[in-house]
């Protein structure tokens, strides 16, 4: 069905969106399912606002200014979200299974005010005062609770990415920013009153922002699944009946590692979107014979700018697929709005180089301003600053395509490598089913004056290392042949499903 009950106009911030749908589809709708339980759109509403006045009530009758967010997959999570916003302050998602000591850092980082955290993670003392809700948190409060009532250019909520220092870099959105890009997508999906949309993210990676905003500004109803049903998810799609589904590209290596990836095995599914990550052009046809029926787009882009800042629909035809050098689905244009322009090493124009957006949905800067460095193209004012994304990119058809991190180009023996280039090789490969390359500086695998060397694991069935250095031979010059390639049974992820190259750098280099 259409979401057509909901007018188009782009409300003020963050939970307006939600707030939208809830006034036109009341109870007949249902908002969110999660651990066995249901909330229609107005039932989820009413949680949020009577949580919202509990917030407010922990803080002497004020929202605080940000709440720590800290909950696994409960009601808690999704309605706490909500109610944070509702209660004007910023949202700062907390990772249950990160240590204390790591949280307790993020805290005093973002100056967290208050944490609102779920029975099951309640207790952990992090410095700052906790609301745990009880069973009947949804009881009217006892006075009308004082909430602010945010402007555009007030954090929504602030991500905390890995650091090149080891220390968590936090990243903070804007009202504003997130209103950009639902307006640029919100609409894109066909999601509307029966959709049953996935989601799968954890509140500390940015694409669950997609997964709750996108879903409830058109009136879809968000479905949760248990942490362990990512492992398995056809299984996930039809147990329940999802129409809509968005995750990393690695989950469908676990799928066919499963051998559940069979002819239209995925009925119910209408549109699947994978971001994070690169999607190869073969993992793409493997899961578009399993769901026929639903068409696959990539999203891309950095916490920075806001979940995504570009997006790319294959054909609904195999046959139409574009064909790249390193046979990754392209990820371009950027969104309409947006400046995009690519720059050498020297921070000159080149076709290919690394990719630089501006616009609305680029966050203001760092929460500590000392990360901005670097970070950003020379420019004359604030308004008119590129930000450099790190990812390198070439144009193709008017588009992009992904050729991987500034950091996954290297230099060896004087010859400039592309990481990807070899991992799409050894991906093409018989019985492989995924490849990742490093550059390897470890003392027991560095080349001659210790410079690095390439290492690369790969999964599948192919057991010959000796067999793929021969096939590898064949097709890349002597300089690009890694010195060790690894066969493992499955490449380590980070916990968004990313493939963990830090793990696997200390896996590699421990490795006889």
């Amino acid at each position: 069905m259409s979401g057509g009950n909901v007018p188009p106009e782009a409300p003020p911030n963050a939970y307006a969106w939600f707030g939208r749908s809830a006034e036109a589809l009341g109870d007949a709708w249902t908002a969110l399912e999660v651990g066995g339980e249901r909330l229609s759109y107005a039932g989820l509403r009413r949680s949020a606002e009577q949580l919202a006045a509990r917030i407010a009530g922990a803080s002497g009758g004020t929202a605080p200014r940000r709440v720590g967010l800290l909950a696994g997959r409960t009601v808690t999570a999704y309605a706490g979200y909500l109610a944070i916003l509702r209660a004007g302050a910023t949202v700062v998602p907390l990772n249950p299974e990160h240590p204390a000591h790591r949280l307790r850092g993020i805290v005093r980082t973002a100056g967290i005010d208050l944490v609102l955290a779920d029975r099951a993670h309640a207790g952990l003392d992090l410095g700052v005062p906790e609301l745990v809700p009880a069973s009947d948190a949804a009881s009217p409060p006892r006075s009308a609770p004082r909430f602010r009532h945010p402007g555009p250019d007030d954090i929504a909520y602030i991500i905390f990415t890995s650091g090149s220092t080891g220390a968590p870099k936090g990243v903070p959105i804007t009202h504003r920013n997130l209103s950009a890009y639902l307006g640029q997508v919100a609409s894109r999906y066909g999601i509307g009153p029966g959709s049953r949309v996935s989601g799968n993210f954890d509140l500390t990676f940015d694409g669950s922002v997609h997964d709750l905003f996108v879903t409830w500004a058109r009136g879809g109803t968000l479905v949760v699944p248990q942490r362990d049903g990512l492992l398995s998810p056809v299984r996930t799609v039809n147990t329940l009946g999802l129409t809509h589904w968005f995750s990393v590209p690695s989950l469908i290596s676990f799928a066919d590692r499963l051998g559940t990836l069979r002819p239209d095995c995925m009925p119910t599914l209408r549109w699947s979107l994978f971001g994070g990550e690169a999607l190869t052009l073969d993992a793409a046809r493997r899961w578009r014979t399993a769901a026929s029926g639903s068409r696959i787009e990539v999203l891309y882009g950095p916490t920075e700018l806001t979940v995504a800042c570009s997006a790319y629909r294959l054909p609904d035809s195999p046959a139409d697929w574009p064909r790249t050098a390193n046979g990754t689905v392209p990820i371009g244009p950027c969104f309409p709005g947006l400046d995009w322009t690519t720059v050498d090493e020297h921070g000159d124009p080149a076709d290919a180089g690394e990719l630089c957006v501006r616009g609305p949905q680029l966050f203001p800067g760092y929460l500590d301003p000392a990360a901005d460095a670097g970070r950003f193209l020379p420019s004359a004012g604030e308004a008119g600053r590129w930000y450099r994304t790190g990812d390198r990119v070439s144009r193709q058809d008017g588009g992009l395509v992904h050729l991987g991190r500034t950091d996954h180009q290297v230099k060896i023996r004087g010859h400039r490598i592309e990481l990807g280039e070899i991992e799409s090789v050894l991906r093409a490969m018989p019985g492989v089913r995924d490849a990742t390359v490093l550059a390897v500086s470890a003392r027991d695998t560095a080349g001659p004056g210790g410079e690095p060397e390439l290492a690369a694991a790969v999964t599948g069935e192919h057991n010959s290392t000796e067999q793929l250095y021969a096939e590898l031979g064949e097709r890349l010059p002597a300089y690009m042949l890694p010195r060790r390639i690894t066969v493992l049974e499955q490449l380590p992820l980070t916990p968004t499903g990313k493939v963990d190259r830090r793990s696997l750098l200390d896996a590699l280099t421990g490795a006889g």
